[in-house]
């Protein structure tokens, strides 16, 4: 076939495409706009987005079918929202690995497996403290004009900066892990040929699964669902994180992800006041997260874990989905130690002690509150650009 021809032009151009898409790494700040899209229609869709609760769901009923618990759970995984939400997200991504030639067991060290144990634990810990991730309860609670996201900033903070002087420590006083020794590539198959064909598979499966809901007259849990899948090709090709956004400014001062996230809360904060003021949604949804210790103290343990683990409740849905080991054991360790610590907390009514949740508008207007946000994005990303430039919170 002439190459310089209609079809010839086609197909490289739809190489070109394909290779720009699923190949390439998206610009990080692509990433954010996107995100900020997708949150806002999971938003509109059903509630603010979120993922522990999808754990928690997941782990009581493996405590069920194990029958170490004897209650059964009330809701179903494939009727659970965040379930569902997150099931697509694991979809999305490991599609995108695939796609991308990308995916591929990742295997780790004896001593980052016990720091994914460990941070794990301290995730499930933190997140029944805050009443969420990093992703939901910061993103898409200050997304959502709750106050208690701002706390919980504060805690993260510390949280990171803690946990960095322990990977420093770690790293002056200890010996380097061995270095994993992968398989030599032999002359047989090589499977990531047809990684592509099983990628797109999986986006095919992720499609009927949205159809399948639909006939059986459940669109609102099919759409989170594909939503969720969306979610996760955009982290996953974009390499979105938001452990970065309070680690890599302490570690090597890059602003980066501050920047991307500070202008993807700007969109969501916008669309996210439009369905409020104008009561598309009640304006006290997504308003959960204790203003006081629960935030403050939790986003503590909860940075402290992040650092250790090297992911959080979301981004670990893609790295899962990628084929990171030691992020599957951290996340297990998560969803036992949120189960656990909110059973306790609920038991002995410790809830109470930790805060209320407010709404920032409830408390200084709406016409005051855009502003004030504005101006804080304006205030964190002058912060971090001025941090990148002199290294002073920089403790590596």
């Amino acid at each position: 076939m002439d190459e310089t021809g209609f079809w010839g032009f086609v197909k490289e151009d739809i190489k070109k495409g394909y290779s720009l898409i699923f190949e390439n790494t998206w610009p990080l700040w692509l990433g954010g706009i996107f995100m900020a899209i997708l949150v806002l229609l999971f938003f509109l869709w059903n509630f603010p987005w979120g993922v522990t609760g999808g754990y928690l769901n997941w782990i009581e009923w493996l405590g069920y079918i194990t029958s170490i618990k004897e209650k059964v759970p009330s809701i179903k995984p494939w009727l659970h929202p965040i379930s569902v939400s997150n099931f697509g997200m694991l979809l999305g991504a490991f599609g995108s690995a695939l796609l991308g030639k990308q995916f591929k067991w990742q295997i780790s060290s004896a001593r980052e497996y016990l720091k994914g144990i460990i941070g794990g634990t301290l995730l499930g810990i933190g997140i029944s403290m805050a009443g969420g991730c990093i992703g939901g309860a910061f993103y898409s609670g200050v997304g959502a004009f709750s106050m208690g996201a701002f706390t919980m900033m504060i805690g993260l903070i510390a949280g990171a900066y803690i946990g960095l002087k322990i990977v420093l420590w770690e790293i002056n006083n200890l010996a380097p892990p061995k270095t994993q020794t992968t398989k030599k590539e032999t002359d047989g198959f090589d499977w990531k040929k047809i990684q592509p064909i099983l990628g797109i598979m999986v986006f095919a499966a992720a499609i009927l699964i949205f159809y399948i809901y639909s006939g059986q007259k459940k669109v609102v849990m099919g759409g989170v669902c594909f939503i969720g899948v969306l979610i996760g090709l955009v982290m996953h090709r974009s390499r979105f994180c938001f452990v970065r956004v309070f680690r890599c400014p302490l570690m090597t001062g890059d602003a980066e992800m501050v920047k991307t996230v500070c202008l993807s809360l700007l969109i969501y904060s916008a669309g996210a006041a439009i369905i409020k003021w104008s009561y598309l949604q009640p304006d006290t949804m997504g308003v959960s997260h204790p203003v006081g210790l629960g935030t403050l103290l939790g986003g503590l343990i909860f940075g402290i874990g992040m650092i250790l683990m090297g992911s959080c409740g979301s981004s670990a849905l893609w790295r899962i989905g990628e084929g990171n080991t030691k992020v599957m054991l951290g996340i297990f360790c998560l969803s036992i130690s949120f189960s656990v610590s909110r059973y306790l907390l609920t038991k002995f009514d410790l809830y109470p002690l930790l805060g209320k949740a407010y709404l920032v508008p409830k408390v200084f207007g709406w016409g005051l509150t855009l502003p004030l946000y504005a101006m804080f994005f304006l205030v964190w990303v002058l912060i971090a650009n001025w941090n990148e430039e002199t290294e002073k919170f920089v403790i590596f």
